[in-house]
């Protein structure tokens, strides 16, 4: 990716309101146990965001969209709009730009996981501090790798290390979220979570966010899964299903379980081991063989619409 396709560098109007350019100090932790025990050892790095604020007086209600492997997206923007429309502040954060990355589709390991959920958790702070916003009502909202994001950050864990006890979301929406990756403990205090899920998903375990949400549910959350029958990744999006050909997935995989320190817990011997890195257990799950190439993204008819108003019903809680 070069300078001229950033985000940060395009003029954006959604709903009528234009864009303000925001920098999130966020940073690029090997890991997770490293994000957690350690985060000022993390290599810092400035991530790009806008910030659009909508027609109202007095501070106003956010939504924090994170973007997954395809980057800021055509339904991403979209869903800005719509939110802006309602009365929400919306900050995109662009993942990709600031570390050079153009998509993830086909190497998930170009930077951790564990960045992915710092970003959130640092854009949330940065949110915090401005006086348009309402810092008890912001909401995070991740799809695909932004929906794994969203789910970290939520986690106090984490959210209390990299930033503080009072970087709390109200909600956390995570549209067909990879989860891959989850706390064993998770949990998420006051923050209400939802996930919306595709039943025929060639990228994401259905099976795995129902795990991930049910654990949520028995640590006392007001946590809740939507299952989307006959639905394929992306369904929120405006196109036909089409096959992404150089898309590298591995859906059956074991899922990697992380302690509260971080350490994510080796499949191959149940010990959680704080060394291992995102690559090291994608490596395993490919030798394995579960890994394979190409997956389908789009709708079908009137599933865009379905999840339009789900996003809605959900995030007007906030008002």
């Amino acid at each position: 990716m070069t300078e001229t396709d950033r985000y940060r560098d395009r003029d954006v109007t959604y709903a009528g309101r234009p864009g303000e350019n925001m920098v999130v100090r966020s940073a690029n932790p090997t890991n997770y146990f490293q994000a957690v025990t350690a985060p000022e050892s993390c290599e810092p790095i400035d991530i790009d965001a806008k910030l659009f604020l909508p027609a109202v007086e007095g501070p106003s209600p956010a939504v924090v969209l994170v973007p997954g492997s395809l980057g800021v997206g055509e339904n991403i923007e979209a869903h800005a709009a719509t939110l802006l429309d309602e009365g929400f502040a919306v900050c995109v954060i662009d993942p990709f730009g600031a570390r050079t990355v153009s998509s993830t589709v086909a190497n998930q390991t170009q930077f951790s996981f564990a960045a992915s959920a710092f970003d959130v958790v640092a854009t949330l702070v940065a949110l915090q501090q401005r006086s348009e916003i309402d810092p008890a009502r912001i909401a995070a909202q991740g799809h695909s790798r932004g929906g794994a994001a969203v789910l970290i950050a939520a986690c106090r864990q984490f959210a209390d290390a990299v930033g503080s006890p009072e970087a709390c979301f109200a909600a956390v929406y995570a549209v067909y979220p990879w989860c891959g990756h989850q706390f064993r403990e998770p949990r998420v205090g006051a923050t209400r979570v939802r996930a919306i899920a595709a039943d025929q998903d060639e990228w994401c375990s259905v099976q795995e966010i129902q795990g991930q949400i049910n654990a949520m549910r028995m640590g006392g959350a007001d946590a809740e899964v939507r299952v989307v029958v006959g639905a394929h990744h992306s369904f929120d999006r405006v196109e036909a299903p089409n096959v992404i050909a150089e898309a590298r997935v591995a859906r059956g995989a074991p899922t990697v379980m992380v302690d509260n320190d971080g350490a994510m817990f080796d499949p191959r011997t149940g010990q959680a081991d704080p060394s291992l890195v995102d690559f090291d257990l994608f490596v395993f799950a490919l030798k394995q063989g579960f890994g394979t190439r190409g997956a389908t993204i789009g709708s079908l008819e009137g599933q865009p619409e379905l999840f339009r108003a789900d996003m809605l019903e959900f995030h007007r809680q906030l008002l």
